[in-house]
C-alpha cells in the first residue's frame, strides 16, 4: 500500500516489465521512506492494521500466482489429452467402413479373408498406440508450479521465524 492506501502492481510472469505473460498481481512495497519516518509516530492499532493489510495482500498475491501457474499447466494437460481422445476415437469407432473396405480389398487380392481382416485390425491397433504414445509424451511434460511452492515456503519460513534475529 502506498501512502494513499493503494496497492502497487507487479508482474507475476517471468519478471517481464512490459506486462506480457501472466496478469499483474498486488504487491507490498519493500520500503517507503515516509512510512519508515512516520513509524515512530504510529499507534499500535495502526501498525496492526498495516500488518494485516500487508498479510492479506501477500495471501492474495500467492493465490493469484498459484492460479496463473496452475492454469498454464492445465492448458498443457488439455492439449496432451487431445491425443488420448483421438486414440480412443480410432480404437472405439475404428472408421468401420474404411477399414472394412480395406480388408475386403486385401481379400480380393488373393489373401485369405481372415488374414486380411486380422491385418486391418493390427493396423488399427498401431494407430491407436501411436496416438496414445504422443499423448503420453505431451502429458509427461507437465510440471508442478515451482514458483508458487517456493514463495509459499519462503512466506511460511518468514512467518514462523519473525521473532528471531536475521543472520
Amino acid at each position: 500500500m502506498t501512502e494513499h492506501g493503494t496497492m502497487t502492481q507487479v508482474t507475476s510472469a517471468h519478471g517481464k516489465a512490459d506486462g506480457s505473460g501472466l496478469p499483474q498481481v498486488p504487491s507490498i512495497p519493500l520500503a517507503d521512506d515516509r512510512a519508515i519516518a512516520a513509524a515512530g509516530e504510529q499507534s499500535i492499532g495502526h501498525l496492526v492494521k498495516d500488518a494485516t493489510t500487508h498479510l492479506s495482500t501477500l495471501v492474495r498475491a500467492e493465490v493469484e500466482l498459484a492460479k496463473s501457474e496452475v492454469t498454464k499447466e492445465v492448458k498443457k494437460g488439455i492439449k496432451g489429452s487431445v491425443f488420448f481422445i483421438i486414440a480412443l476415437t480410432v480404437l472405439l469407432y475404428s472408421s468401420f467402413f474404411l477399414f472394412f473396405a480395406l480388408a475386403e480389398l486385401i481379400a480380393d487380392l488373393g489373401v485369405l479373408r481372415s488374414i486380411a481382416f486380422g491385418g486391418v485390425f493390427v493396423l488399427m491397433l498401431l494407430v491407436a498406440v501411436l496416438f496414445a504414445f504422443l499423448g503420453f509424451r505431451k502429458l509427461k511434460s507437465l510440471r508442478a508450479p515451482e514458483r508458487t511452492i517456493s514463495t509459499v515456503k519462503d512466506t511460511a519460513a518468514a512467518l514462523t521465524h519473525r521473532g528471531e534475529p536475521q543472520p
